[in-house]
């Protein structure tokens, strides 16, 4: 839990992914006074458009292929409850708590640039929601990620009403009843207010910033886990000399490279020259290559994020000049949300392969045929009676597989909608969805790889008959944290608990923590 640090202030200008993580898992937000001016200018242009009955999308006028209705002063308010509510028409499973508080966030945060039209209560009461760690209901299907994230939305907004759920004890409550107990009044919408909750990128971009942050952690995992397989299998680290990287200078590859070297820093694992064996097979001899390139998708992914998490993605936008009451009002696209499908999509597809990478390290490991009998098959020295890793190594192939059907980019569709006036959709929630199917998938095939690399690396000592034979500098905290919560598998024994602790070792980044902790010491 996040929430013992200060408070996050959050100004619509300088949220990041790692301020996203932090308030998911429960750290308090403030609005900073410094926005309010701004808020309050263009919240005052609202008014003025509904008070002198202008023509505005959304304010004084119906939604979608309704645009062409006008709606007179006395209606908007019900406008803005009717919008509300009928766009709550999620299915599926609900978000976790960590996504409903990253979606609170993140749409607080764009609501604060100014350029909404929202009072400031409509951003002060998702804060206290936060700060009174109130778990909103919000089923994640029903997006098309484009006039935002409507449906997700939709049903957050419900819960600022009073009248959607929220979860308390696992089970689904009315928010209202919630509310009471921690003094929150419950929403009554005014022009614009309601639009401007349900109109943006929301989901995608906090669920998204969740994932990268996931991603890069297994990433730094995989590397580890990559560099204990070629200890295990008596690899050779030639390949990843600093000048081999050097002359094809792709950055996040030399930046792989460079770390697994550090890995594997005085490890007595690795094979000497041999004119018999002068090379290892691609998924260890090019980890650079292809871990590099995963790289370069997780960053831009990141990137993309970081941009869009204090972007002004509703609709209409609201533009006004300090010290004048004169303003703008632009009917346009920035709820479209083709820049995060792309960079889901390209964030999965790379985790896809990363995965690949994996499972055909643990194929190496279980194979004495492929490995030249570095390593008893199937990873136990009693094959017939025992089975040893074998199904592991199913496991690991079949989640491989099916994230190659998930890699298919949804953002390769789209679907017409609202009698065809909202003509092209991002499918962009969609992507971040599998997107984290596909993240939790290499999270489990990287830990069994983990667990092989462990277990052969025990038998390589036997094999050496050298019980103290040294690790690399990195590798070795690695090794250490994994025997702290699974030991050698001696004989068949009930497998998937002890794969799920080490899945838990890698989602929460504890290996990657204990290795960086360890090289950092070393320096």
């Amino acid at each position: 839990m996040e929430s013992c640090m200060e408070p996050l202030l959050i100004t619509g200008e300088s949220l990041k992914v790692d301020d996203v993580v932090a308030v998911a898992n429960g750290r308090r937000v403030e609005l900073s006074p410094d926005v309010l001016p701004q808020i309050k200018r263009s919240r005052r242009a609202v008014e003025t458009l509904v008070n002198e009955k202008r023509v505005a999308y959304g304010i004084t006028t119906g939604f979608g292929h309704f645009k062409d209705k006008i709606i007179p002063p006395e209606e908007v308010k019900q406008l803005q409850l009717n919008l509300v509510r009928s766009h709550a028409v999620g299915v599926g499973p609900a978000l976790s708590r960590e996504a409903a508080r990253a979606m609170l966030l993140v749409r607080a945060n764009t609501l604060a640039k100014g350029f909404s039209g929202v009072r400031p209560v409509v951003i002060t009461t998702m804060l206290d929601i936060l700060n009174a760690d109130i778990y909103p209901r919000i089923l994640s299907q029903g997006s098309l990620g484009a006039s935002g994230d409507l449906a997700p939305l939709a049903h957050l907004g419900m819960v600022l009403l009073g009248e959607g759920e929220v979860f308390v004890d696992g089970e689904a409550v009315l928010a209202a009843d919630v509310f009471a107990k921690h003094g929150i009044q419950p929403l009554e919408l005014q022009a614009k207010e309601g639009l401007a909750i349900l109109n943006g990128t929301t989901m995608m971009v906090g669920l998204g910033a969740l994932l990268v942050r996931r991603g890069i952690n297994l990433l730094i995992t995989a590397d580890i886990a990559a560099c204990l397989s070629l200890e295990a299998l008596k690899g050779t680290d030639r390949a990843y000399d600093h000048r081999v990287h050097a002359v094809r200078p792709h950055p996040r590859q030399a930046d792989c490279a460079a770390f697994l070297r550090k890995l594997l820093e005085g490890s007595q694992f690795l094979r000497d020259d041999d004119p018999l064996n002068v090379q290892d097979p691609y998924t260890l001899r090019c980890v650079p290559q292809v871990h590099g390139a995963v790289r370069d998708a997780v960053a831009y992914a990141q990137w993309v994020i970081d941009i869009e998490l204090n972007a002004v993605n509703d609709n209409p936008i609201i533009f006004t000049e300090e010290g004048s009451d004169e303003f703008d009002v632009i009917s346009a696209g920035n709820f479209h949300g083709e820049p995060i499908a792309f960079a889901a999509d390209y964030m999965k597809l790379a985790l896809t392969d990363l995965g690949n990478m994996s499972e055909r390290r643990i194929a190496r490991l279980v194979d004495a045929d492929c490995n030249q009998s570095v390593l008893p098959m199937f990873l136990t020295e009693y094959g017939g009676l025992q089975s040893g890793f074998m199904i592991a190594q199913y496991t690991a192939a079949s989640l491989a597989s099916e994230n190659k059907s998930l890699a298919h980019p949804a953002s390769a569709d789209s679907i017409p909608s609202s009698a065809n006036t909202e003509d092209h959709v991002s499918m962009g929630a969609i992507a971040v969805r599998n997107l984290e199917k596909v993240l939790n998938h290499v999270e489990h095939i990287v830990s069994i790889e983990l667990m092989a690399a462990a277990q052969g690396i025990d038998f390589r000592r036997k094999r050496m008959g050298r019980p103290d034979a040294a690790l690399g500098a990195g590798t070795s905290a690695a090794y250490a944290c994994l025997r702290e919560a699974v030991p050698f598998v001696d004989e068949d024994v009930y497998f998937a608990p002890l794969m799920q602790k080490v899945k838990d070792l890698v989602e929460s980044a504890e290996i990657k923590l204990r290795v960086e902790q360890t090289l950092e010491g070393a320096d």
